[in-house]
This record gives C-alpha cells, sequence and structure tokens, in this order.
C-alpha cells in the first residue's frame, strides 16, 4: 500500500472528479475522498422559486415534531402537574413556537373572570376578593367612583335642607332645657336657703349670700355658729344633688348624640337607599357583590358625619374634616381586567421574582408613617395569569429572588396568596395586610436549557410532580428534499418577519449549506434558528449598503466571511505563530514518535481547528503508558482514558504470551493548558508505534481520531475545523503533494468544508483520507506495511506490527536479563572453543 500512496496529481484528479448532482459511490478506505464528498451542495437548481418573496410562511418549526406533541398534550390535559417544561439548544426558536402553539389556544379558550379587592368592613387587615364575569369588575369599580362621588355632593345637600334643620333643632333644645330646668330647680331650691349657684373657673360652687352679695369669708367666720352650722348643712345638702345632676350629664349627651345619630342615619338612609339602588340593580345577579354592597350601605350610614363634615369648617373645640383617603375604602382595587380580551391569556414574565409572579402590596407615606389599604394591592404574573397560561424562563426564574419557591409554593396550593418577602420569611413584625387568596387556574411553560431540566428532575423532588411534561426540542433536523424545502419557507418567514431583503434562489441555497456546517453534519441541518437569523440581518446589511434589493448567495457568502474574520484574532495569532515556527508543527518530511494530532479550542460561541505536535518515547519499563498531560493535571478524565485504550491495544495485539516490558510516555509538545477529549487517541497510538517500531512518520499527513481497545478508528466531533486548520498551515507555508488529513470513515458523512478546501482537494494539493483502523492509518504514515499475523501469531518481516514484535521482544529479554538473580548473571569462563 506504501507504493499506492501519495497518489499523483493526476490520479487524484481522476478520482475527485464526478458529475455534479451525482450521489457519490463510498469511499474506500484509506484512499482520498473525492471532491464531491467533502462538501454536500445544495443545488439552487432543486428549488421551485425565485425568491424568497413567492413562499408562504412556515407555521412552526422544522423537525420540532416531537417537542410540538408534546406542548399540544401538555396544553391539553387540564389535570394537576401537566405543566411543561420545554428544554433544547438556545435559539431553537423554543419562544416563537411557544408562543404560537399557545395563541392557537388561547384563542379558542373561554375568557377568564374579572377579579379584584374590596374593603373587608368586618376586619380591615383581610381585604376580600370579588370574582365577576368578564368585564363587570370595571362596571362595578366605576360605580363605586359615582357613587362616593354622588354621595360627598348629596349627603351634605340632605343635612343643609330646613327640616333636618328643624329637627337637629328640637334635638339640641331637648338637651338644653333638660339642663337648664335641673340647674335651674337646683338654684332656685339654693336661693330659698340663701345660697348661691356660681360657676367659676374651676366649675360650678355654692355660696352664701346677704343681700344679693356673696358673704365674704371673715365675715362668714364672726357670724354665730349656730349660723354657720345651718348654712354649711344646707350647701352640703345642695352641693349633693348638684353633683348628682353633673352625673346625670354624659349620660344626657350620649342620649343627645344618639338622637342626632338616628337623625343623620334617617335621614342619610333615604340618600344612600337611593343611590346604592341603582348600583344594586346592575348587579343583582351577582350574590357578592349584592352582599358587599350591604356592607357598604350599613358602614356609609355608621359614618355618615365624614360627608357632612367634609363641606363645612370646624369649629372651636371640634375636629378637622376628614381625609379624603377616608373614602378610599369604598373603592374598588380591580386586580385583573379582562373586559378587552378574547379567548386565555398568554402572560410571559421576564422578570420572574417572589413579588412579580404573587404581587406586592405597596405603601403611602401620611404624617411621617407608612400606611397600606387594600388599593395598593398591585398585581402579579399569575394573577394576570389566570385562567390562561404564564411563560417563564428557568434560568431567570431559578436566580430570581425566591422565584422557584414561589411557582412551586403557588402550583402545590392552587391559590394566589399575596404576601411580602419579609412576612413569608418572618423577617417583619409590623402589621400588614393579608388578602383573600385568590384561587388558581394556569398553565404553566418554563422554557430552559437540557442542564436546567436534568438538574432539577435529579436534585428537586418537587419538579417532576410539577411538570409532568418535557418538550425536548431537537438541536438539528434530517436534511433532504423536503426538509429543504421547508427550511426556505422557514428563511422566507423569518424575512417577512424581520422586514429584510427577499433572497434569491442561490441565496438560500448558501443558507442552507451554512445551516448544514453549524449542524457539524452534511446530512443534518441545525435547529438554532437565532444564528440562520443574524446571517440574514448581516446579509441583508451588505445588501442595503450597495444599493440593492436582492440577497444574492454572494452577500452570504461576504456575510459568512464577515463572521469568520470578526471572530478569528485567536485563530490566526495561533496560525501565525505556527507559521513563524514559534509552535512547531512541521508539514513536510518525516519523524520517528511524532504525529501532527488535532484538536478545537472554543471560545464562547466560536471554535476553530489547532494542529498540536504528539509526541512518543518508549523505553524498557514494566508495561506503563504514561500520559504525561494527566501526570501533571493537565489532561481531562476522557483523554486519560483514551491514553489507557492505548495500553490495552498494545496488550491485547503483543502481549498475548507475556507481559509488556516497556514504559512510554505520551505528550502534546508547546501545550500549556488543558487537553480534554479522546479524539487524539489514534494519532497518539500512531506516534507510540513508530517509536516502537523505528519507522519514520510522514509530517505531510494529520491524523484524527479515537481508537478502541481492538484498534477500531471511530468517530469524533469538529471534524470540518479541524481539517480546516490543518488546511491552512500547510496553504500558508505552500501547498504540496502529499499533504492532507486522515479521518475516521465514520465522519465522512459529516464534511462540510470551506469551498476552499474542496478547491484544493480538487485540484490534488490536500487530500482527506477516511480510515477504519489503526493498521490502515499507520500504513499511510509510514509507507511500511501493517502485517497480518500468521497462524503462529507472529508477522511478515519488514512489517510495523513485526517490528513491533521484535522491539518488545527485546525489552522484555532484556527486562528478565535485569531480573535475573546475581549468580545466573554472573559471567561464565571462557575456554579456548568460545568465540572472542
Amino acid at each position: 500500500m506504501s507504493e499506492d500512496f501519495p497518489p499523483s496529481r493526476i490520479e487524484r484528479s481522476a478520482l475527485l472528479q464526478q458529475p455534479t448532482g451525482a450521489v457519490p459511490a463510498p469511499a474506500a478506505a484509506g484512499r482520498p475522498l473525492p471532491a464531491a464528498r467533502l462538501r454536500q451542495c445544495c443545488d439552487s437548481g432543486g428549488l421551485a422559486f425565485e425568491t424568497t418573496a413567492d413562499l408562504p410562511d412556515l407555521a412552526g418549526l422544522v423537525g420540532q415534531e416531537r417537542a410540538v406533541d408534546a406542548i399540544r398534550a401538555g396544553i391539553g390535559i387540564r389535570h394537576k402537574g401537566f405543566n411543561v417544561f420545554a428544554f433544547g439548544p438556545a435559539g431553537a426558536g423554543k419562544h416563537t413556537l411557544i408562543q404560537q402553539l399557545l395563541q392557537a389556544e388561547a384563542a379558542t379558550a373561554p375568557t377568564p373572570p374579572d377579579w379584584c379587592y374590596v374593603n373587608n368592613f368586618a376586619d380591615p387587615h383581610r381585604p376580600r376578593r370579588l370574582m365577576l364575569p368578564t368585564g363587570r369588575a370595571t362596571a362595578l369599580r366605576d360605580a363605586m367612583q359615582r357613587l362616593v362621588a354622588e354621595l360627598r355632593l348629596a349627603l351634605p345637600a340632605a343635612f343643609e335642607r330646613e327640616d333636618y334643620r328643624a329637627r337637629r333643632e328640637v334635638i339640641d333644645q331637648q338637651i338644653k332645657h333638660r339642663q337648664e330646668e335641673a340647674f335651674g330647680a337646683l338654684q332656685h331650691k339654693a336661693e330659698q336657703k340663701g345660697i348661691a349657684l356660681l360657676r367659676t373657673p374651676m366649675g360650678l360652687a355654692l355660696a352664701p349670700v346677704r343681700n344679693g352679695e356673696v358673704i365674704p369669708p371673715d365675715i362668714f367666720q364672726r357670724m354665730a355658729a349656730e349660723d354657720r352650722k345651718r348654712i354649711a348643712g344646707d350647701i352640703e345638702t345642695l352641693q349633693t344633688e348638684l353633683e348628682t345632676i353633673v352625673r346625670k350629664i354624659p349620660d344626657w349627651e350620649r342620649e343627645h348624640r344618639e338622637a342626632v345619630r338616628q337623625l343623620n342615619r334617617d335621614t342619610s338612609s333615604v340618600v344612600v337607599k337611593h343611590l346604592l339602588e341603582t348600583v344594586r340593580a346592575a348587579f343583582t345577579d351577582l350574590h357578592e357583590v349584592v352582599a358587599y354592597l350591604g356592607e357598604v350601605e350599613h358602614d356609609i350610614l355608621e359614618h355618615a358625619e365624614e360627608f357632612i363634615a367634609e363641606r363645612r369648617e370646624p369649629g372651636e373645640g371640634e375636629a378637622p374634616p376628614p381625609d379624603l383617603a377616608s373614602f378610599r375604602r369604598y373603592q374598588v382595587n380591580l386586580l385583573v381586567d379582562n373586559s378587552g380580551r378574547k379567548g386565555a391569556p398568554i402572560v410571559y414574565e421576564d422578570h420572574p421574582t417572589h413579588q412579580n409572579l404573587v404581587g406586592r402590596i405597596e405603601h403611602l407615606a401620611r404624617f411621617g408613617a407608612l400606611v397600606t389599604d387594600f388599593n395598593l394591592i398591585v398585581p402579579g404574573a399569575f394573577h394576570r395569569a389566570n385562567g390562561g397560561y404564564l411563560v417563564l424562563d428557568a434560568q431567570r426564574l431559578l436566580a430570581a429572588n425566591f422565584g422557584w419557591e414561589t411557582l412551586k409554593r403557588v402550583l402545590r396550593a392552587g391559590e394566589i396568596r399575596t404576601v411580602s418577602l419579609e412576612q413569608l420569611l418572618s423577617l417583619a413584625s409590623t402589621v400588614s395586610l393579608d388578602p383573600e387568596p385568590i384561587p388558581l387556574e394556569v398553565k404553566v411553560v418554563l422554557i430552559g436549557s437540557p442542564t436546567l431540566y436534568y438538574l432539577l428532575a435529579e436534585l428537586d423532588p418537587d419538579f417532576p410532580e410539577l411538570f409532568k411534561i418535557a418538550a425536548d426540542f431537537d438541536d438539528r433536523v434530517a436534511r433532504s428534499a423536503e426538509t429543504t424545502g421547508l427550511y426556505a419557507q422557514l428563511i422566507a418567514t423569518a424575512v417577512r418577519r424581520e422586514k429584510l431583503c427577499p433572497l434569491d434562489r442561490g441565496a438560500v441555497a448558501r443558507v442552507i449549506e451554512e445551516a448544514a456546517r453549524t449542524s457539524g453534519d452534511a446530512a443534518k441541518l441545525t435547529a438554532e434558528i437565532r444564528g440562520i437569523i443574524d446571517l440574514l440581518q448581516e446579509a441583508d446589511h451588505i445588501v442595503e449598503k450597495a444599493g440593492r434589493k436582492i440577497v444574492g448567495p454572494a452577500d452570504i457568502e461576504a456575510a459568512v466571511e464577515a463572521r469568520r474574520r470578526r471572530s478569528d484574532r485567536i485563530y490566526r495569532r495561533f496560525q501565525e505563530e505556527i507559521g513563524r515556527d514559534t509552535l512547531r508543527i512541521e508539514t513536510t518530511g518525516e519523524r520517528v514518535g511524532q504525529v501532527n494530532g488535532l484538536s478545537v479550542i472554543a471560545l464562547g460561541s466560536v471554535s476553530f481547528g489547532h494542529p498540536s505536535r504528539i509526541s512518543a518515547q518508549v523505553r524498557l519499563g514494566k508495561g506503563e503508558v504514561i500520559d504525561i498531560e494527566r501526570e501533571v493535571a493537565l489532561g481531562g478524565p476522557i483523554h486519560s482514558k483514551g491514553v489507557l485504550i492505548l495500553s490495552g491495544f498494545l496488550g491485547g495485539r503483543f502481549g498475548r504470551s507475556g507481559p509488556l516490558s516497556l514504559t512510554a510516555s505520551l505528550v502534546f509538545e508547546q501545550s500549556y493548558g488543558g487537553v480534554e477529549g479522546d479524539s487524539a487517541s489514534a494519532a497518539e497510538l500512531f506516534a507510540l508505534l513508530s517509536a516502537l517500531a523505528d519507522a519514520p512518520v510522514g509530517q505531510a499527513l494529520a491524523v484524527t481520531g479515537s481508537v478502541d481497545q481492538h484498534g477500531h478508528i471511530q468517530a469524533i466531533g469538529g471534524v470540518n475545523e479541524k481539517i480546516e486548520g490543518f488546511f491552512d498551515v500547510c496553504r500558508a507555508r505552500g501547498l504540496a503533494d502529499g499533504q492532507g488529513v486522515l479521518i475516521p470513515a465514520a465522519n465522512v458523512q459529516h464534511l462540510m468544508l470551506r469551498q476552499e478546501v474542496v478547491d484544493a482537494a480538487a485540484a490534488g494539493r490536500f487530500a482527506i483520507i477516511p480510515i477504519e483502523t489503526i493498521d490502515q492509518g499507520i500504513e499511510l504514515l509510514t509507507g511500511l506495511p501493517a502485517g497480518e499475523p500468521d497462524a503462529t501469531g507472529g508477522y511478515a518481516e519488514g512489517t510495523i506490527n513485526q517490528r513491533v514484535a521484535v522491539r518488545l521482544a527485546a525489552f522484555a529479554r532484556r527486562l528478565a536479563a535485569i531480573a535475573a538473580p546475581p549468580a545466573e548473571r554472573r559471567p561464565r569462563r571462557r575456554t579456548r572453543g568460545d568465540d572472542e
């Protein structure tokens, strides 16, 4: 096989030339792939339209039937816990698809009722909820506002009428007459006994008089003892009667106030009943509202004086008129108004904190203190979505302030309880509102990543009970004639939605090719539509600057190249350092125990291929293959596993008759960061076999692929980036015959290489060679046959496997000699017949 490789440039060109559009025949392992196998182009001639303007909109997404069925099932099942968790790659259109499905379902669903809070006159700290048919809550709120406004005018007017004034005068005169009569009788009795009833700053007092004048104390003391005793006894008797009258005054005043209150109540009742009757007439079918209006009527009658006091200036010693805030207790806090809605609500909460989900209770500053009432209850997302659908971002929900715990608590309880976070955590000792909970009927749709879904399913025991429907969005879809047509419709839909210039057929074909490359598989198309829309927007910008109206394939290619150029600074720096030999990568000549391996470096959303020099050293030992990367903690577990598999391969092939007697070390030269993955295990094994066989490896070829213990080459990821990374190194130095990359045969189906790589392969200047086994690869790298075992387990002379077996056998003999007892290792005495 070494004689056939490398094939001449003419021979390669013959292999690569195939009719355009023909289905390529399977390439034989170990032979360069034809150009048609390196990039599966989209034939624009097969697209039955001129521009995307000719295509209808696509309802939904391409290839997401599984997710669509799951979402529809979650929407349709009304039992508790059948909420939906939609997960998949970012940019796959999950939000858009869910919105479309929910809108279609919500349009036919009944419109939920209105919800409001009203004052609880028995316990103002526990506001009452009211549920009203759709649109009726607005009418109730407006009716109550009009009622209060009319009462503030009608009640004072009623109290200013002459009949009220006359009745009030009678009541006032009654208490005045009673007091005057009592004090008049007492005063008359005192005068008969020569004693006067006096009003002093300290109150009423009794004093003896003579000839209408109060007797001074000194004269009183000079009076006869008998007269003084008589006067003192009379004063004491009258004082007792005075105290009796004074004690009755509060009772008379209470009776007066009650009489006034009853008069006010009777006067107010006529006005209030008349005005409330109008409100009642509009809500006679709603028993809760009728009962509430009854409570309103009773409270207004009990506090009618507040309406009266508002219209007059306070007199001396009277309290000031009530603040307008006192009338707030008759208002209606319209929490959820569905009057303008048709169908069920769909609510997306962008910041799902505790308060944004269940609402909050606000406060007002009054007289240096914070006060609140039921009018300051603000609805949350659950209130707005009640009777419909609530869509939340799972990552934001988990990151928000107690959002996840609040969501679970509400869904478990089946009701919305508006409570502050301080009360929830028992951090507040102040008295606040405790609104009556509102029953909840909602379907929650969480949108997140697969990682979040599986973590929650594993770590949160409540999660499986609350989210029983998993909508798994695929990250890619199969590429076929049908899906290509649907993808074209998806592109046309995005173009119209984003108001972009239409694409012609060639541009659509180029976008589809880029979608296949993004998926990492020529037979697939990426489902991450966000990246495709970004590409369309960049192409639209290019066309707009050029003053054209139609996007062509060259515009898409320019957008792709611009995107690559913006993000390839680190990649170009690596390429520059390789070109300057700061990083040593050899692309010509031969080396023993050295192979060009390929890896992928991912930086954010950008990934690129990077060639690495992998070297191996072997020496006498105890069957160890030392991974230097692992020894210095730079190798990840998967990479270490790949290196251990090499030991299994060597032991299985060359250690059947005895233990291996070598120590080998493997390293990524000039590697200063972590190494993970097993895609370099084939290259490491090739370097190890080259070192054992002392067979030089051609440096014009690079290798990627993992290997199993039986020597089979296995598929790896990032094959396009790896090939292009080595191609750029070779092109910078000048492409030469024999340069190329060995890849696993299973990765041929994933090839979507850049056009310049395909052109170089078509010209015979770069080869992509699939291999299936280690033996195929080592033959291509060394130019020597690998060798097949004969009946005795040996290999033909001159083959790689034979040279490795001989080297290992020599190691074994040497180790046995070292391990032998000293007596056995003592040199024997020479005789004359011995060879010198």
